[in-house]
């Protein structure tokens, strides 16, 4: 890549950009109050070891309140950005809450071979000791590295793929994992030490002029302990046209769940099923009764519910498998 190539940072909001009264307040602070240029002022020599960049405002949003509007948005201006020759590579900052969602949206619609790099904190911007910079820097420097594509996750020296990231932590600064199949690669003292393949799949790209439409509505139901089937109805009734059901163990689902989910499925409804153990996989075998379809067996719940909005929407089959360790 040649260094006089460009990187885009767009930032959505989010932690990394928050404000809190006091520097030893991590939790009681304001999301998505800076903008892009006051953090990029704080992190001195960024634009000399990094070359050009290109700072855009897209969102200034607390991630637990991301919308189809602003995924929209943001899905169409990477694709214009990974369009240009100008441009190396793209870092999006954003909230933590929901950044393993929109890291698999953009994988699934975009599939790029350039590096596309979502980065985050979990401490606000006024903190003693916050982390927004150094993350934002190693995605900057991950975005610069030579033959680094994909969209990719960077949060405390760790680079996480689009399929198996997750959020572990409520509080940590290491609060993401990629579970069994662990980091594609790490930030050490400004450079990259890779571990395995860089993310691939097939772009969905046709999917992008729908994204202004109204976007189907799917809803999670989670099966457990005493489980009853009144939710489901209830979301039928309110719209839902599809749901997906976080299963117990190896894909159980509670009998009154299951009931109330085959009627529904019956009448027209896309049922999917995820798992809600945190590591490895959903295992099948050829005696396996599960009337549940279980198309991304090695996706989070939440990654699911984005995978069937976006067959919903049009596509056909699968938009990306999860690597068979995923966590």
């Amino acid at each position: 890549m040649s260094s006089n190539r460009k990187i885009v940072v767009i930032a959505t909001g989010g932690t990394i950009a928050g404000v809190a009264d006091s520097p030893t307040d991590h939790t009681g602070y304001l999301a998505g109050q800076l903008d892009i240029s006051h953090l990029v002022a704080a992190i001195p020599g960024l634009t000399q070891a990094a070359g050009a960049l290109q700072l855009e405002q897209l969102a200034q949003l607390d991630s637990k309140d991301m919308d189809a509007a602003t995924l929209a948005r943001l899905a169409q201006r990477v694709a214009e950005l990974l369009d240009e020759e100008a441009v190396q590579g793209v870092v999006i900052t954003h909230g933590t809450d929901t950044l393993e969602e929109t890291a698999y949206f953009l994988h699934a619609l975009l599939a790029p071979a350039k590096p596309v790099v979502v980065t985050c904190a979990m401490r606000p911007a006024t903190a003693l000791s916050a982390d927004g910079p150094q993350n934002l820097l190693d995605a900057v420097t991950v975005a610069r590295h030579p033959g680094s594509k994909g969209v990719l996750a960077v949060c405390a020296g760790a680079v996480h793929g689009p399929l198996d990231v997750y959020k572990a932590h409520p509080y940590r600064l290491d609060a993401f994992s990629s579970g069994d199949a662990g980091p594609l690669a790490f930030v050490e003292a400004g450079r990259l030490r890779v571990l395995r393949a860089w993310p691939e799949g097939h772009a969905q790209r046709q999917l992008l002029a729908l994204l202004a439409r109204p976007w189907p509505k799917v809803a999670i139901v989670t099966s457990h302990a005493e489980a009853t089937a009144w939710m489901v109805p209830a979301l039928v009734a309110a719209g839902a046209q599809g749901m997906v059901v976080a299963a117990t163990g190896n894909g159980t689902v509670h009998a009154a769940l299951e009931k109330a989910l085959l009627e529904a499925q019956q009448q027209g409804l896309q049922v999917r099923r995820a798992g809600r153990c945190a590591q490895g996989v959903l295992v099948e075998g050829a005696s396996d009764a599960v009337p549940f379809f279980a198309a991304y067996p090695g996706l989070s719940p939440v990654k699911v519910r984005m995978a069937l909005v976006l067959e919903l929407m049009g596509s056909i089959g699968s938009l990306g498998q999860a690597s068979v360790a995923r966590g």
